[in-house]
């Protein structure tokens, strides 16, 4: 049964949240600096995991190897000051090429999501690499979607990488809409789930 994560676990989601998007088509190229470097990953996700503990919507698994942060219909994802701490993280770490890419990007998300029928947002769903092909973040996102239908809630996600799309359709979700990143031209396929997965 999935718990609902405390402050107490901000730095466990969040080392799952890096290492599982450090291979993502999108996230992996978007925050790797020239030189290679990485170390800023966690201080990158840190405020988005954050962000959704205001509203108690970051679940873990329940042998808390897969995370999936949620926001609440109409909510934005960040205070004012945390979205301040990810540009800086950006600003600190990224060349100025990369920082103009990744602002454009966070654009292209935002003008990508639906405003209306009310919703909650998927922001992120990974899963611990050492736990990875196991289906526990699959179970966790099922956990999940049984709440929104019983709330009769759709839901929203962006997929930045196509071979988990297949995984969201099986759980009910059909494609939007793409776009594309502005680093490489990774695709991003926005989707859509009916309350009750129909």
């Amino acid at each position: 049964m999935a718990t609902i994560a405390g402050v107490e676990d901000v730095d466990w989601v969040t080392e799952i949240i890096a290492r599982a998007f450090a291979a993502d088509p999108v996230w992996g190229v978007a925050l790797t600096r020239p030189d290679g470097g990485t170390d800023h990953r966690a201080a990158y996700w840190r405020p988005y995991v954050e962000g959704a503990l205001r509203f108690s919507s970051v679940y873990l698994s329940d042998e808390g190897s897969a995370v999936a942060v949620w926001l609440p219909p109409g909510e934005d994802e960040m205070t004012t000051e945390q979205e301040a701490g990810v540009r800086a993280v950006v600003e600190g770490n990224l060349p100025t090429s990369s920082q103009a890419a990744m602002f454009d990007l966070w654009d292209r998300f935002a003008a990508a999501q639906p405003q209306h029928p009310p919703h909650a947002y998927l922001s992120l769903l990974a899963t611990h690499p050492d736990s990875s092909g196991r289906g526990v973040g699959q179970q966790l996102l099922r956990e999940n979607l049984q709440q929104f239908d019983a709330q009769g809630l759709p839901t929203y996600l962006e997929s930045t990488n196509p071979a988990n799309n297949h995984r969201y359709e099986r759980a009910g979700y059909v494609a939007l809409g793409r776009f594309e990143s502005t680093f490489d031209g990774a695709p991003i396929t926005t989707m859509w789930r009916r309350a009750g997965g129909t």
